[in-house]
């Protein structure tokens, strides 16, 4: 299976791209229909976001990967973003990277166009978060192993099968999860009793334990619309671009 932007370019001047394990995905939307397909793609205006949803599948990323085939069998109903009742058209992949316990590579991420409001929504598997190339059973593992085994940086890392990961990176994943812990505590008690702990940082872990990490993430990112590490700066408060207008001065 072929991955990449399936009939359209971007114009580089009118797009940001991220350095996070994605191959060429823009926070934009695209602005030009390339030559080729050129009479079935449409151009998608510049503007707004598209989106990220989670893909309905659970299982293993073989069993994923698998089921990509038939752009019907999840194909969404209605437009999340601009909420139009008619189902969405399938719209091609995009590739982004992918580092599990047993797997190092490219997985494709199948898109869909709203003909109504011309966005894309893209339906992301659940083991994978958004813009972080490393699964959520690896930052899991590794944060698990640090923060509640108090183990080393390294001894961490050998414990989420990444024995040759930079200590900068598991330094990342601590700092964003420490920054998160009173938020997950207070998001994830509808899911199971308040674990007694000394501190939040404490008391996540052990719920994440409890409930399990890949469930806590489908339940944060569907229902709350939250990333299990925060969502970046530019992204707050729910996974959306936003733009802050300059404070008008005071006559």
């Amino acid at each position: 299976m072929e991955c990449g932007r399936v009939g359209i370019s971007v114009i580089p001047a009118a797009v940001d791209y991220l350095d996070v394990g994605f191959c060429e995905v823009s926070t934009r939307r695209a602005v030009k229909p390339s030559g080729l397909n050129q009479s079935r793609e449409l151009a998608l205006p510049e503007g707004g976001p598209s989106m990220q949803s989670l893909h309905p599948h659970r299982g293993s990323i073989q069993e994923y990967l698998q089921e990509l085939s038939d752009p019907s069998r999840y194909r969404p109903d209605h437009c999340p973003l601009c909420h139009g009742r008619d189902p969405l058209r399938a719209h091609g992949f995009y590739c982004r990277t992918l580092i599990d316990v047993n797997y190092d590579g490219t997985i494709p991420v199948r898109r869909y166009l709203c003909l109504l409001c011309k966005r894309t929504v893209s339906l992301l598997p659940e083991f994978a978060l958004p813009y972080l190339r490393f699964s959520i059973q690896v930052i899991g593992l590794f944060l698990v192993s640090r923060l509640l085994d108090r183990r080393t940086l390294k001894e961490a890392a050998a414990a989420a099968s990444q024995p040759n990961m930079p200590y900068q990176r598991g330094q990342f994943w601590v700092r964003r999860f420490q920054r998160q812990t009173a938020t997950l505590c207070v998001a994830l008690v509808s899911l199971t009793t308040v674990v007694p702990a000394t501190d939040f940082l404490t008391r996540a872990l052990q719920m994440l334990e409890g409930i399990g990490w890949i469930v806590a993430h489908r339940f944060l990112f569907a229902e709350l619309r939250a990333h299990l590490l925060g969502w970046p700066r530019f992204l707050v408060p729910h996974g959306c671009r936003i733009n802050f207008l300059p404070a008008s001065s005071s006559a």
